[in-house]
């Protein structure tokens, strides 16, 4: 195991750079974006570093903080091209290579589509709060509620999303959260046209 005393960035770098870069690239289908992402983490491991109180945890937080980060590289891409966070091609690599399917990323994918299916106060909250990374304050300031009605409105709105993907799909979850297996119970379900 990497053990190093006290941290050292530099250290880091050549003990995680290729292996993370391997992590990002079977995550992302641009090699460009990769780099871009692979440098953000860096920036984030250096920018918190001081943070980290358990030597032992360095490697998961790293890759913590790498998962994060292409969640966040995904998002943006929703965000900014107002459609879901993958291209074609990494589609149509992801559907001939089950090597290579990320099944978070694909449940990702139909929540762009979901999300829509909410009332309108709870969609606004959720795409507001999760999607574009606002505050619940920030929230309650932009809908001039409690700070408790805020919460509520995001806690209503991540459940009901649940209820709904729930109905379309059954979901198997690993002890960290990620989505091992998928099965669309319902023909019709929004998640088995993307």
């Amino acid at each position: 195991m990497f053990r190093i005393k006290p941290f050292n960035l530099n250290q880091i770098w050549q003990e995680f750079r290729s292996s993370l870069r391997q992590f990002i690239r079977a995550r992302v289908a641009n090699e460009q974006d990769a780099e871009d992402i692979l440098q953000e983490v860096f920036i984030k491991i250096y920018s918190h570093l001081s943070d980290l109180r358990e030597k032992n945890n360095l490697h998961s937080w790293i890759y913590q903080i790498t998962k994060n980060t292409i969640i966040d590289f995904y998002r943006s891409q929703a965000r900014n091209k107002d459609l879901l966070p993958f291209q074609d091609e990494m589609l149509q690599k992801n559907e001939t290579s089950s090597s290579n399917h990320n099944k978070n990323e694909i449940v990702t994918m139909w929540l762009s589509e979901l999300i829509q299916q909410l009332d309108t106060k709870y969609r606004e909250a959720l795409i507001y709060v999760e999607l574009e990374r606002n505050t619940q304050k920030a929230l309650a300031n932009k809908l001039g509620i409690s700070l408790s009605g805020a919460k509520s409105r995001v806690q209503r709105g991540r459940k009901k999303l649940k209820n709904i993907i729930l109905e379309c799909c059954h979901l198997e979850f690993d002890q960290f959260g990620n989505i091992l297996d998928y099965d669309i119970n319902n023909e019709n379900c929004t998640c088995r046209n993307v």
